[in-house]
């Protein structure tokens, strides 16, 4: 028993040596702001949504792009609807500035394992912007973002831009919960990718240029897997263009994104994202994955094993390593929180540890051996 306690122990300084690699990447960053005071950006942008059956979350979305501050002849806006059932396709056609297009138009009734991606490269193929830039039908996006993109891009000159997204929380656990492990994961994909290791990214809030998406031939090699058109997109367009992926700190760019309403969702939600894990080139990714995963089935395991065995001084210990743990993220967390403007949301975070790791080891196995439901689909 002190041996698997001593490993855990190992294991667990492994994670907090991350923690600090990421903490200081994160420091490292600093908001963008443009070089110099111009009239205006004037790259042509294409916004590209993938939508759903999502009726009830769209108008937010077309509203807030509809505020923006880019002139609306410097960009187009484009809404694939997926085969919904709902009022999509009537509430985006409502809107002057955005042409809605239907993937069934394309693909008719054909099933196919990955209906986002062939969303995005039709809506693609469908577009005139020279940046392209994605975004979820259940976001809403601030009124300076494509104006802070256009001026990014134009100063930086980079092929993929990874930029932040933020759960939009109410005072419910499920998604206090959801927004703090959000923020955590923000984090790392701002460190990860400033830092040019293993880079992460949300499909919510992202951009890169025809030219680099053309060159890596889009999804070809990548459209049969159900997942991914976020970070298996930005590895493939990384393989060529290792110096061109940016991180676009800026709170003229977050994102919020709706929380989901349901423990059933969230788990989805989380393995669905889990699903990528073995599918990812750079193989830096999958180690510190499976180090992460590692510590939690370790520590999920120690204290029950310890306390069936009758072994309570351990089980005491493996209380200390979560402990340390929660302090360790709490010590990683605090600057991202205060970027987010969510500092007042991490009295609640050592509460939710006990969950997390309980939702780290279910949404990881079934990543990989299981099965979700996402969008009334079921995806293996």
């Amino acid at each position: 028993m002190i041996l698997f306690f001593l490993v855990t122990a190992f294991v667990l300084i492994i994670y907090v040596v991350l923690l600090i690699y990421y903490r200081n990447g994160w420091n490292q960053l600093s908001d963008f702001q443009p070089a110099t005071i111009n009239p205006g950006p004037a790259t042509y942008l294409t916004v590209i949504i993938p939508a759903r059956n999502e009726a009830l979350h769209l108008p937010a979305l077309l509203d807030s792009i509809d505020r923006q501050t880019y002139s609306k002849k410097n960009f187009e806006v484009l809404l694939i609807d997926d085969h919904s059932t709902d009022d999509t396709a009537a509430i985006a056609s409502a809107y002057s500035f955005v042409t809605c297009l239907s993937l069934k138009d394309f693909v008719g009734d054909a099933g196919i394992n990955s209906y986002k991606k062939k969303a995005i490269e039709i809506g693609i193929q469908n577009s005139r912007g020279k940046l392209i830039i994605t975004t979820d039908a259940d976001c809403m996006v601030p009124e300076k973002w494509l104006e802070t993109i256009a001026a990014f891009y134009e100063e930086k000159k980079p092929a993929f831009i990874v930029m932040p997204v933020s759960v939009n929380c109410s005072a419910r656990p499920i998604e206090i919960f959801q927004a703090l492990d959000f923020m955590s994961l923000q984090g790392i994909t701002a460190a990860a990718v400033h830092k040019k290791a293993h880079s992460m990214c949300n499909g919510a809030n992202l951009a890169y240029s025809r030219n680099a998406f053309e060159a890596v031939a889009g999804f070809k090699g990548i459209d049969a897997i159900a997942s991914g058109d976020d970070m298996l997109l930005l590895h493939k367009i990384a393989l060529q263009y290792p110096n061109d992926i940016h991180y676009l700190r800026s709170k003229n760019v977050i994102v919020q994104t709706a929380a989901v309403n349901t423990i059933k969702d969230f788990l989805n939600q989380r393995i669905r994202w889990a699903s990528k894990a073995g599918k990812y080139d750079d193989k830096t990714i999958f180690l510190v994955l499976l180090i992460v995963y590692l510590l939690n089935v370790l520590l999920l395991i120690l204290p029950l094993v310890s306390m069936a065995g009758g072994c309570w001084r351990v089980a005491g210990y493996s209380l200390v390593l979560i402990a340390f743990k929660t302090i360790a993220e709490l010590i990683f967390l605090y600057p991202v929180a205060k970027f987010f403007g969510k500092q007042q949301l991490l009295w609640t975070f050592p509460l939710a540890q006990p969950f997390h790791i309980v939702y780290t080891v279910i949404a990881g196995w079934l990543g990989q051996f299981g099965s979700y439901q996402w969008k009334e689909r079921k995806v293996k």
